[in-house]
This record gives structure tokens, sequence and C-alpha cells, in this order.
């Protein structure tokens, strides 16, 4: 995937893979499941393969995969 790509300013629809995404719908932000807040393409770097969901960050990815300071809630 080349992020440097123009895939206008809209919500892309992602496949979230091992260490890597396909673009299913072009677009320039996912939303964090956990927060509902836009995330750049270029800066996605936390997400659920099994949930395909995206989190905006570390915090976010700790609620979304279900653990709260590294314990199981």
């Amino acid at each position: 995937m080349n992020l440097q790509e123009n895939f206008g300013g809209g919500e892309a629809v992602l496949e979230y893979r091992d260490a890597e995404f396909a673009i299913r719908r072009p677009g320039a932000f996912v939303r964090c499941a956990v927060t509902g807040v836009q995330i750049p393409l270029n800066t996605l770097r936390y997400w659920n393969v099994d949930k395909q969901e995206a989190y905006a960050d570390a915090a976010a990815a700790l609620k979304g995969f279900g653990l709260a300071g590294g314990k199981r809630s």
C-alpha cells in the first residue's frame, strides 16, 4: 500500500491483517472503535485483526482488547 496516494478526505474502510492492512474503500482516515476520533491512515498503528477495529493510541487499544492496566476486564 502506498500511503502517499491521494484517497480523498472521506472515511476509509480497511481490512486489518497481521502487521498490515488492505484498503477496501479509499479514504483519508478511519475511526477509533473506542474513542470515535478520526485516525489518519498514515498514523494508524493499532488495530485488532479479530474484531476488525482500529484504535487511536495504545490506551484505546488496551480497552479495545479488553485489557485494563495489563489485566483482563
